[in-house]
């Protein structure tokens, strides 16, 4: 089977979307020999796609763990220059303020529609809304005459991303939907998308790259401390993720827990300046017990994980959340928020804790009682792993990708 990918962003690019598409593209290859290419920006993240200073990389072709992958290049001029009519539009309900909305998020690539009709594949994906290229994938394919398959990513949180009439008709009009939650599935029904054409999938990770690990061997590599409470958050660093909750959590853990740590680890981004800030103005001994990881490799991924006590991801904009596997995988257990897609990921009291989103004396008092508890936080660790193992794993989300493919074939 020949497949077309298009996302937003590839390997080196981060992000939950990122990593799905390129191990289900791997999986696939490497599994039943498919013939993928994928069709991508030279973004390192979705930033990029309205920051015109930003770093990109070059535009061109190369082949990845057997995966043809292609860059086009974004023109994130335009986006940046619609961002200053769309938030006024938006607020003022102004008529086709969805449009605006979709300019504004980018990508915009000259030229991506024609390649997806031209290109060589026998079915085609893309990943995530509400981004320009889902509408692109759908367009090129069907006008090719080639069914599409929609992976979306829905937050519906996310007002401003996410309220959007072409959304939903995208959706009716693929030949089918893949959702990351049954949340999402019924979410989609309730705005008319047909349940016929929703497929519940997830997302994946790979435990045995988790399990090699001990805490403390992770730490020695990692350099630090052995001897301390260590609580961390691993992920897109923004606010709409939760580290802001956290920054404000964290002086409250401190007065029940003074020798706690605080690890903060993920690509930079442009929320990092507003982190920073904050704790410049923290005492010196709190920032001491603060370690900033920016731009690890991924390499070192499996180590900070295992490095934990409590992994805290008070997210409030999650269609799944990657990271809950990858923690699971490592046997640490997991702190998320009663919001959006979370709490059909994460069971609480089975094997995680859920808190409500933005209140940090929730999420102190819940990162208290982890660390007070070896024995919980042993029990919640180890049945997310079983889960992770008999669930998520990417063998098996590349398969159930692959099977949704032929389906629609």
């Amino acid at each position: 089977m020949k497949i077309l990918h298009v996302t937003q962003g590839y390997w080196p690019a981060i992000g939950g979307t990122e990593i799905l598409v390129q191990r289900i593209s791997e999986e696939m290859h490497r599994q039943f020999g498919d013939n993928v290419t994928v069709f991508t920006t030279n973004c390192y993240s979705g930033e990029a796609f309205f920051a015109p200073h930003l770093p990109k990389m070059p535009v061109g072709e190369e082949k990845i763990n057997g995966v043809r992958v292609r860059r086009f290049a974004v023109n994130s001029r335009i986006s940046w220059a619609v961002r200053k009519f769309q938030g006024p539009a938006y607020r003022w309900r102004l008529p086709g303020n969805q449009w605006l909305r979709l300019w504004a998020g980018g990508p915009f690539i000259s030229g991506l529609q024609k390649a997806i009709e031209q290109a060589d594949y026998d079915v085609a994906g893309a990943s995530s809304f509400p981004l320009m290229h889902m509408f692109a994938t759908l367009k090129g394919a069907h006008r090719s005459g080639r069914p599409c398959v929609l992976h979306g990513g829905i937050h519906p949180q996310d007002q401003w991303g996410f309220d959007r009439p072409m959304i939903y008709d995208a959706i009716c009009k693929a030949d089918a939907y893949i959702a990351n939650t049954q949340y999402e599935a019924d979410y989609l029904v309730q705005h008319d998308v047909p349940a016929q054409k929703i497929i519940v999938v997830g997302a994946g990770v790979d435990p045995e790259e988790f399990t090699e690990w001990t805490t403390q061997a992770a730490r020695r590599v990692l350099d630090i401390p052995l001897d301390v409470p260590l609580v961390g958050f691993i992920g897109q660093i923004g606010g709409h993720k939760g580290v802001d909750t956290l920054l404000r959590a964290m002086p409250l853990v401190w007065q029940t827990i003074p020798n706690a740590h605080f690890l903060i680890a993920g690509a930079r981004t442009l929320f990092c300046d507003e982190l920073e800030q904050i704790l410049a103005n923290w005492q010196p001994e709190q920032r001491q017990r603060v370690i900033l990881r920016y731009n690890f490799k991924a390499e070192e991924k499996a180590a900070l994980f295992s490095s934990l006590d409590v992994f805290a991801y008070p997210s409030g904009y999650e269609s799944f959340g990657i990271a809950f596997l990858e923690a699971w995988a490592a046997r640490k257990s997991v702190i998320g928020c009663w919001r959006g897609a979370v709490p059909w990921v994460v069971h609480p009291g089975r094997d995680g804790l859920l808190t409500w989103f933005q209140d940090e004396h929730s999420l102190a008092g819940a990162i208290i009682l982890l660390l007070q508890n070896p024995a919980l936080r042993a029990a919640l660790g180890e049945a997310g792993y079983n889960k992770v193992v008999q669930r998520y794993t990417w063998k098996a989300i590349g398969a159930r990708f692959h099977q949704v493919y032929q389906t629609v074939l």
